[in-house]
């Protein structure tokens, strides 16, 4: 037939899934044109997402579970610990991949068997050592494929991989390792992915949803707590807007602890006759390693699902008690498609708003480009750490990387210069900086720039899709404005997502209705 074939890597930067998505095909056709297409455009060229400098080609859904399975490590195994004569518990040793191959391909081995293996690395000199780690044949294996760097050791995977995991990998590789490496990197780690998730054969049945055993007793307790709520408000001990908070307020607890009740349940290690662990269960993975599905969403099919929203956005009183996998009451279900409803008009009707936003943003931020390589401005901002009820949210090192220091940053209580004003902190220099205790500095920033026209390079800092300074002629206007723009799209299809299920849980208090 007529299908364009497209790497499943680079779906997640055309936003393009497999289900009927259409796409254009555009030919360059001057040699010009088929250059800059060659070096701008392709995809092994933009590894990093220029809206925050993470990288973008990192494996979703079934690579991702591929990869959880294969990093997970459990007792018992075939081929893995044994105990020896003084009783104590030991690792089989392999010598090296091969040898761990072989078994593995005999059955003489599991996949997440607790092994020791000897594996070639880089020590900082640049030498190769061998080393002997504890692992299991599947780490081993990822191991296997990472680019041999001192800056990429073999713990970076020798851990569980979930999708946050393997996008840490994925960066150190690209920023020490370059980019041909990490391309060829990521193209091998989802081949792996895919294969290991074929392997596996997760799938899930409604017996793989556990309901907790203690969600009827939870239920039953805060039945009685809103009769006494319900008591007090006969009494006219409390208002009805008072009843009405603390009834909401009941039923959420409720529904957090058995969600809670339910994820402990599901999330047990199980163990067999002969006390090897069994396979963690499937849901459970496809959630925890973040292939697909979510902590709201298992709590639908198995703990309760809670309280709902009507389509004024005030929440309904009664609780939908059941969850999926019991089946809902008729009553229940009816309060349920409020929900539902509204669901699919606010997906209709806010892609709209979502899309003219970005649009009034490029409007007012589009002549923002760069024009000069440094303004020579004095002014600049000051950057600490983002603190938020006494919990870190961001620190230094994360606040000025990629920025231009306007003054020289010295270690505290000596004359050591860490950075030179001028100079543009890289992931080394911001750890210097973290490190040596600096708790503020000054950073040029757009906000202070004195370029005539526009912005200069230095007070913009870091191309983030490049890992660079910035270069002139850069339109970093409209980049800020669709990395504005494009998360907005997403968050509207939230609803669609969670189905209309109340978001109580954010907010610490519930206004009274003023009916």
């Amino acid at each position: 037939g007529k299908a364009i074939q497209l790497h499943p890597l680079v779906c997640s930067a055309f936003n393009a899934d497999f289900d009927g998505d259409q796409m254009a095909v555009h030919v360059p056709l001057s040699l010009e044109a088929q250059l800059e297409a060659r070096v701008l455009m392709m995809s092994t060229n933009n590894v990093l997402s220029p809206a925050n400098g993470a990288p973008i080609i990192v494996p979703s859904q079934d690579m991702v579970l591929g990869l959880y399975y294969t990093t997970i490590e459990r007792d018992g195994m075939k081929g893995g610990e044994f105990i020896d004569e003084t009783g104590t518990e030991r690792r089989r040793a392999y010598a090296d991949i091969t040898e761990v191959e072989q078994a593995l391909a005999s059955g003489e081995l599991h996949l997440h068997a607790k092994i020791t293996a000897r594996i070639k690395q880089i020590d900082e000199e640049g030498n190769e050592v061998w080393s002997r780690v504890d692992t299991t044949p599947g780490r081993l294996r990822l191991g296997n494929l990472l680019p041999l760097n001192a800056k990429a050791p073999f713990n970076l995977v020798n851990r569980l991989l979930r999708k946050k995991e393997v996008q840490q990998v994925i960066d150190t590789v690209y920023r020490y390792c370059g980019q041909k490496e990490s391309v060829i990197f990521c193209d091998q780690i989802m081949g792996a992915g895919f294969r290991e998730a074929f392997k596996a054969g997760i799938s899930f049945g409604k017996d793989d949803m556990v309901v907790p055993e203690a969600k009827w007793k939870l239920v039953e307790e805060t039945r009685d707590q809103v009769k006494d709520f319900e008591q007090q408000y006969m009494d006219g001990l409390i208002t009805q807007g008072e009843k009405y908070n603390k009834v909401v307020d009941a039923w959420s607890k409720c529904n957090d602890r058995v969600t809670a009740a339910m994820m402990e349940t599901i999330s047990a290690v199980h163990k067999d006759a002969q006390g090897r662990s069994m396979e963690p269960n499937s849901v459970y993975m496809m959630a925890h390693s973040g292939a697909r599905g979510s902590v709201t969403q298992m709590k639908q099919l198995g703990g309760m699902r809670g309280l709902m929203s009507k389509p004024s956005g005030e929440i309904i009183e009664t609780p939908i008690i059941s969850n999926f996998k019991e089946g809902l009451t008729v009553l229940e279900y009816f309060n349920s498609t409020h929900g539902a409803r509204k669901g699919l008009s606010d997906t209709a009707l806010k892609t709209a708003n979502s899309g003219y936003l970005t649009r009034r943003l490029v409007d007012v931020a589009q002549d923002c480009i760069i024009r000069i390589p440094d303004c020579g401005t004095d002014r600049a901002i000051t950057a600490t750490a983002a603190v938020n009820d006494g919990e870190v949210v961001s620190s230094l090192a994360e606040r000025v990387l990629g920025r231009v220091a306007a003054d020289d940053v010295l270690r505290p209580g000596t004359d050591e210069v860490l950075v030179r004003a001028g100079e543009l902190i890289d992931e080394r220099r911001a750890d210097m900086i973290e490190g040596s205790g600096v708790t503020k500095m000054r950073i040029r920033s757009p906000l202070t720039c004195e370029s005539e026209d526009g912005v200069c390079a230095a007070c913009y800092g870091r191309d983030l899709a490049r890992g660079t300074l910035v270069n002139i002629g850069e339109a970093v206007g409209i980049i800020a404005a669709q990395s504005i723009g494009e998360p907005g799209t997403q968050l509207t299809m939230r609803t669609f997502h969670i189905g209309g299920v109340a978001q109580g849980g954010q907010q610490s208090f519930l206004e009274a209705s003023q009916t």
